[in-house]
């Protein structure tokens, strides 16, 4: 169990007292909540922000603590009863959530353990709940130098913020303006028990290295280094405010909300600076994971100014950004299998293909003749080049590389858009066309096909 020494109180500024007051300070401009959950992993920071929550009468009867377990640690099983049994102490419910933090390919394991730890409360969230953390303002330091180190922009040097959606409810961290010194001086006090995790000794860990050995020599240089590099990320984070609705403002202008593309003449249109502001602005729309300088640099050389007939590919692990015709796409790495051929089953509403998409049939006023579809064997396969259809409306034959053309469908999108065939015949081309010999405008006597593709950034 953890221990303090009196020494270490003695450094905190009296004017931290930190109290359940805080805690109600901290929830003033939030909706009434139905729930509030705690993270609460045993140490001293997430036992004190526990402790706070639970000696308030009005807060209690809303909270629990969450304590997740991540599997490694030897003692995670140990840790998972004490969270449980001083929870009890206090009245209050634990539950345990267990979570797989192994890393994926490209991803470290402080940013495994921590995805992980947030997929799973995020799923504990309904609408109007909160969640409170218990990361302080040595905590806002570590954050803002890592950035800095690591090279980041605005949102990276902003930190944390101190209240931000999350899942259907609300994430705060009521601690952020707090010193980890008063922290430490509650838990003293209060005569709190807490465990240690080991790892935190490492220095194998780049936020463990500036915690142990970097940030104590700062603050004897710099006794208030805490406070005043929070006060920067706060104006970094209000700066980013700004940066935003200008970046939303010149995205709108290029952005091309039925395919989720940019139109690169468009975009050229900018200045160099301003088309890096739109193209984070679309990654942020998409929701991944902001890309380097150097990425996004890439793009705009090696894609945008690209020649209009070329077709060059920029990659990250999981999504690539690529060119057709006018427009930018962003796209998974990992795109479709091979469309396999297959038989729809007689009476069956739905088909899901070899490449996971699934096609649907209903009722329509328009569409497929629903007695000929009925009456035939259907087949559905890739294409294979060549096809034509015979459209209603319009005159004569027509290729279907033709057709794709005219609505600028990309050529790796062409490859994954199915064939259906009646007794032989090409009857439509996914849900995009159907053919004049099989079209029909009787009422109560037709279908219509939807295509619903799996794959999301």
């Amino acid at each position: 169990m953890g221990s303090i020494s009196l020494a270490l109180i003695n450094t905190y500024d009296m004017t931290e007292l930190l109290s359940a007051q805080l805690i109600e300070s901290a929830l003033k401009d939030c909706k009434q909540p139905k729930h509030i959950y705690i993270g609460y992993s045993g140490g001293v920071d997430s036992h004190v922000l526990l402790h706070l929550c639970a000696t308030h009468p009005k807060l209690k009867p809303l909270i629990s603590a969450v304590y997740v377990h991540h599997g490694l640690q030897l003692a995670a099983d140990d840790w998972a009863e004490h969270c449980q049994k001083t929870a009890s102490l206090l009245g209050v419910h634990c539950q345990v959530l267990r979570v797989n933090a192994k890393p994926s390919l490209g991803e470290s394991p402080e940013e495994a353990a921590r995805n992980a730890r947030y997929t799973a409360l995020n799923i504990l969230m309904a609408s109007d709940d909160l969640l409170l953390v218990a990361q302080h303002r040595d905590d806002q330091l570590e954050t803002v130098l890592l950035q800095l180190l690591r090279g980041g922009g605005l949102p990276g040097l902003s930190a944390m913020p101190e209240c931000t959606a999350f899942g259907l409810g609300r994430l705060l961290r009521p601690l952020l303006n707090s010193s980890k010194s008063a922290i430490d001086a509650y838990a003293q006090t209060h005569g709190l028990n807490w465990v240690e995790d080991p790892s935190n000794q490492s220095h194998d860990y780049d936020r463990n290295y500036l915690r142990n050995a970097i940030l104590p020599l700062l603050k004897q240089r710099w006794p208030a280094c805490d406070k005043t590099v929070a006060r920067s990320a706060r104006h970094c984070a209000d700066a980013q405010v700004v940066i935003s609705a200008v970046s939303e403002q010149l995205f709108l202008q290029v952005f091309n909300s039925d395919d989720q593309t940019l139109i690169i003449s468009q975009l050229r249109s900018f200045q160099t600076h301003e088309q890096a502001l739109i193209i984070r602005h679309w990654f942020q729309y998409f929701t991944l994971k902001m890309p380097s300088s150097a990425f996004v640099a890439r793009v705009q050389s090696e894609i945008v100014n690209a020649r209009l007939d070329s077709d060059p590919i920029v990659a990250r692990q999981h999504y690539c950004v690529r060119r057709y015709r006018d427009k930018l796409y962003c796209l998974p790495t990992l795109m479709p299998s091979q469309l396999a051929a297959v038989v729809w089953p007689t009476g069956q509403l739905s088909l899901t293909l070899s490449n996971q998409q699934v096609l649907t049939w209903s009722a329509a006023s328009t569409g497929i003749n629903r007695a000929l579809w009925q009456a035939s064997t259907i087949k559905v396969c890739a294409r294979q080049g060549g096809e034509k259809i015979r459209l209603p409306g319009r005159s004569g034959h027509h290729t279907l590389k033709k057709l794709f053309q005219e609505l600028d469908i990309p050529t790796w999108q062409r490859e994954t858009l199915p064939l259906i065939y009646l007794d032989g015949q090409l009857a439509a081309v996914a849900d995009l066309w159907i053919s004049a010999d099989f079209y029909s405008e009787e009422p109560g006597n037709c279908l219509t096909l939807r295509l619903q593709s799996p794959l999301k950034l």
